[in-house]
């Protein structure tokens, strides 16, 4: 038991579905903001090296209270696996159960991982309790995207890698494997320019497409009014396609320069922050935030 705060489950309804979560409570409230730990990629609850779980008593600790659950069909939450672009009543009615057991909470941030991320960015706006977004690594995954990024974060840097060189004039360099990926990444990206004025044209509200939930999430920042960090590793392909998503399109830088986004690097991190250094970090960055939202 610790001294400080308690953990409860909680069992929740969503769409006649029963979703389990564990809410982390500090006796003594100080912080009217709650936050709703959201799941990436096939994950539950507990996170990666308990990741979000550590993430939870840490926020605790510090006066803050937090639900992390499982989605629909991940862990031991009942019903069908949803993918991340279907989990809008998920994170409705998670929301609804944080709020209802601290009835003293006036709003909610959302932080996310990966996937996670651009599920709450797409959400988010929709949702007026929600007054912050906490986002690490989102997903924005394309073909021509990690192609890009490939060029640019691997071919490039391994031409003034001393090993590259050492390999290259041993005999142990495998040049046609390397050229077979790196011909494959020059494809893509010509594929891409060449499909790029079809593809708003055979994109439909019902078709799920990269293209469309990555417009969703652009469309989420837009709108929405709360404070947002985008926590970055330097050391993750997910967060350098993220990154060159917002260089090279003029909707998503737009969408940066509003005065409610900011943005952190922790240059040597890998995409879940596995290092103690790199998750206090993480934690350091996230209360800062919601302090700034709870005053």
């Amino acid at each position: 038991m610790n001294d400080h705060y308690s953990e409860s489950p909680v069992v929740f309804n969503c769409e006649g579905q029963r979703l389990i979560g564990i809410i982390a409570q500090p006796h003594h409230q100080r912080i009217k903001i709650g936050v709703l730990i959201v799941v990436g990629g096939p994950q539950y609850r507990a996170g990666s090296h308990r990741q979000f779980t550590l993430l939870a008593r840490d926020l605790a600790e510090n006066g803050i209270a937090s639900l992390r659950f499982d989605y629909r069909g991940m862990g031991d939450s009942e019903g069908n696996q949803h993918t991340f672009e279907t989990v809008d009543a998920d994170l409705q009615t998670a929301i609804d159960c944080l709020m209802q057991h601290r009835p003293e909470l006036t709003s909610v941030i959302i932080w996310g991982l990966c996937d996670a991320a651009s599920a709450a960015l797409i959400y988010a706006h929709h949702d007026l309790r929600v007054s912050g977004l906490i986002l690490l690594n989102p997903w924005v995954h394309t073909e021509e995207a990690a192609a890009r990024v490939r060029l640019t974060q691997y071919y490039s840097k391994r031409l003034l890698q001393r090993s590259f060189w050492t390999k290259l004039f041993s005999g142990r360099f495998e040049f046609f494997s390397s050229s077979r990926d790196l011909l494959k990444s020059v494809r893509s990206i010509k594929n891409s320019i060449d499909n790029s004025d079809i593809k708003s044209v055979v994109s439909s509200p019902q078709t799920l497409t990269a293209t469309n939930f990555i417009e969703k999430m652009c469309i989420g920042l837009q709108c929405f009014r709360g404070n947002v960090l985008f926590v970055l590793s330097g050391n993750d392909l997910t967060a350098q396609e993220f990154i060159s998503l917002k260089e090279r399109h003029r909707k998503w830088r737009v969408a940066f320069q509003k005065q409610n986004i900011s943005q952190h690097i922790i240059p040597q991190a890998n995409h879940t922050f596995s290092s103690n250094e790199w998750r206090n970090e993480v934690l350091n960055v996230s209360i800062q935030v919601i302090l700034k939202e709870n005053k």
